[in-house]
């Protein structure tokens, strides 16, 4: 009988660390770390994270027969020391507060790893690195339904690596081409976030989001545009970069741009983080996701001209800017793209774990269909687990047999105006709720973006949702003839379902763009008419996708919001507590944990009173 190979992948110590479990190269369960610790972005070794995949493949850590880490930490401290080297003397204070930490923590992070693995009872498991941009690249193409393909990864920096073309065809992943450090068209958008006064790794969808509000025909955005690639970045016809350092400091500083060198190009100030957002701003956040854009497409039609392969597979932070990945989409360069859902740093566990898989076990790819499962690749929870934390919390409940009828009641709910929080199943993996840990409602109330936005997320009213709609009725929605099951492409909403806009609406202020109305859907419409799409398949979700079935039943439109479940500052909801915890500090109406329902409003309660429901769960 042939033996069972076990492949535990861990991305750790930067940002977003996780976990993954891959057997006989099957995706068993993958998570991150700051889901169980409820720290965002936690960078800590993801000791919670390796137990739950461990866990749910029901192995010891002894019975594991590779673990595989996402990066090769000499290369990078490599990196670090010769760009001190060529910077000097600039960045001393970086230097002097950098290398202690790297010397004592990350330098040899191989004995910290065989420590903590042993602390697990592992003590004898062979352990590997890859590095960085070939995780990315094995997290994309391995996953994806393609037994061929060009992969593109970009991304801040990897040990050197910015960006990666390669071709990839059974087991193996050719890199073609690269670009190093500190040429990073990820860090050229970091400095746009930075200057605009969002934070770092965490607000560069903020400012994708925010770069519509501005107009393309804007005189000041086509401005900012030339300054930028005159002054700050070269861009060749290939999709490389040359980035002029004069105008960052994030190679040896503590910062990312050199701000009086950004106010004398562009004349005004760094926005301060949380200040008042003003038109400058906009403007840039537009001119840096043009720039973005143009690289990206660039880098695609490179990465078809090198590999001739019919098929593209992206991953890397960058990756989740789901604007560009439209533009590539609309371009037909490629039959198809396919998006790793985790592409940032939490992916490259996964990555890692394929590759410790395909490429160290010189095992083929055979799978032709994604093998992502949804994402749906996180924790799940008993109904013993639900019904002791509502104990706990003291917390009236109905607790529903019949699951078509708790989708009856909640369509209802819905129907009506109220905002649901939907806890099911497995967590997702990756920083889209997908169905099973999110927040949903109508999405045709007009006020409906500003109620989720100020009173529940706790977050900048400018940012749009995503909508969720039912796989087989998204055509009549969106200009789509394709399925998107994890929000990474934008598309524009059908003409007839959109507003006519006043002549003078160029001129508006951001206040009064976000309060016109712009469609029958108007809180998933963003002020270009696009919308960051969720189709939701019956196979993949079947829960989800009966509740929207019962949602159309009621409004004729089976489409949602759909967005997090959780507050600004913390990472999406994990466990039943973690939700309960967020549907009592914030106005949600409504919360359904698996088939436990819940609900803050009297009239509310009288309407499932009526209804033959069990008063507890069943033991």
């Amino acid at each position: 009988m042939k033996q069972h190979v076990k492949i535990l992948g861990i991305s750790a110590f930067y940002h977003d660390s996780a976990a993954a479990l891959v057997i006989d190269g099957e995706v068993i369960a993958a998570a991150e770390e700051e889901r169980f610790t409820r720290i965002k972005h936690d960078a800590s070794f993801p000791i919670n994270a390796i137990r739950f995949v461990l866990e749910e493949g029901g192995i010891a850590s002894d019975e594991l027969d590779r673990v595989v880490f996402y990066e090769k930490p000499f290369l990078k401290f490599e990196r670090l020391l010769e760009t001190y080297h060529a910077f000097a003397p600039k960045g001393l204070l970086s230097f002097v507060k950098s290398v202690p930490i790297w010397t004592k923590e990350k330098l040899f992070m191989k004995r910290r790893m065989v420590r903590e693995l042993r602390a697990m009872g592992q003590t004898t498991v062979p352990l590997f690195f890859t590095s960085h941009h070939l995780s990315h690249a094995a997290s994309a193409y391995y996953p994806s339904p393609f037994s061929e393909a060009a992969i593109v990864t970009i991304d801040g920096v990897g040990e050197w690596g910015t960006v990666t073309i390669s071709h990839a065809k059974t087991n193996r992943i050719s890199i073609l081409r690269e670009q190093h450090f500190p040429h990073s068209i990820g860090l050229f958008y970091s400095a746009i976030t930075y200057y605009a006064g969002f934070r770092v790794n965490s607000g560069e969808y903020k400012v994708m989001g925010l770069a519509p509000y501005a107009s393309a025909d804007s005189p000041s955005v086509k401005v900012m545009v030339e300054k930028l690639k005159l002054n700050v970045i070269d861009i060749k016809d290939d999709g490389s970069i040359l980035l002029n350092m004069k105008f960052f400091k994030f190679a040896t500083g503590l910062t990312m741009t050199h701000d009086r060198r950004w106010e004398g190009l562009f004349g005004f100030p760094r926005r301060a983080f949380d200040s008042n957002l003003e038109e400058t701003h906009i403007n840039m956040a537009r001119a840096g996701q043009e720039i973005l854009e143009e690289v990206v497409l660039k880098l695609a039609t490179t990465a078809k001209k090198m590999t001739g392969a019919d098929y593209l597979c992206l991953a890397g932070g960058v990756a989740l800017n789901c604007v560009a990945n439209a533009k590539i989409r609309a371009a037909h360069l490629f039959s198809d793209i396919w998006v790793q859902p985790a592409a940032g740093d939490a992916g490259g566990a996964l990555g890692a774990a394929y590759a410790g898989y395909h490429i160290l076990g010189n095992e083929p790819k055979t799978s032709v269909t994604d093998a992502m499962k949804g994402a749906f690749l996180g924790p799940e929870y008993s109904v013993k687990d639900i019904s002791n934390t509502l104990r706990k919390y003291s917390i009236e409940y109905e607790f529903y047999n019949d699951f078509d009828r708790l989708c009856q009641i909640v369509a209802r709910f819905i129907q009506e105006g109220l905002v649901v929080g939907w806890f099911q199943g497995k967590m997702e993996f990756g920083p889209r709720a997908l169905g099973n840990r999110s927040i949903i409602a109508d999405p045709s109330y007009p006020e409906m973006q500003k109620r989720l936005n100020v009173k529940i997320k706790n977050r900048e009213t400018f940012r749009p949702f995503a909508p969720a709609v039912l796989e087989e009725d998204a055509p009549d929605f969106f200009d789509i003839d394709v399925s998107s099951p994890y929000m990474l492409f934008t598309c524009l909403l059908k003409a007839g379902l959109r507003y006519e806009m006043p002549t003078d609406y160029g001129s508006f202020s951001l206040a009064q763009r976000l309060t016109q109305e712009r469609s029958k859907l108007q809180a998933i419409t963003h002020v270009d008419f696009s919308a960051r799409v969720q189709t939701v398949s019956e196979q993949t979700n079947p829960k989800f996708h009966r509740l929207l079935r019962e949602v159309k039943a009621l409004t004729g439109r089976g489409i949602l919001i759909n967005t997090s479940m959780n507050v600004r500052g913390e990472p999406m909801v994990c466990s039943p507590e973690d939700a309960t915890r967020c549907f009592l500090q914030t106005d949600m109406d409504v919360l359904v944990l698996g088939d436990f329902l819940i609900t803050k409003n009297e009239s509310n309660r009288r309407l499932i009173a009526s209804e033959k429901t069990a008063k507890f769960a069943p033991d």
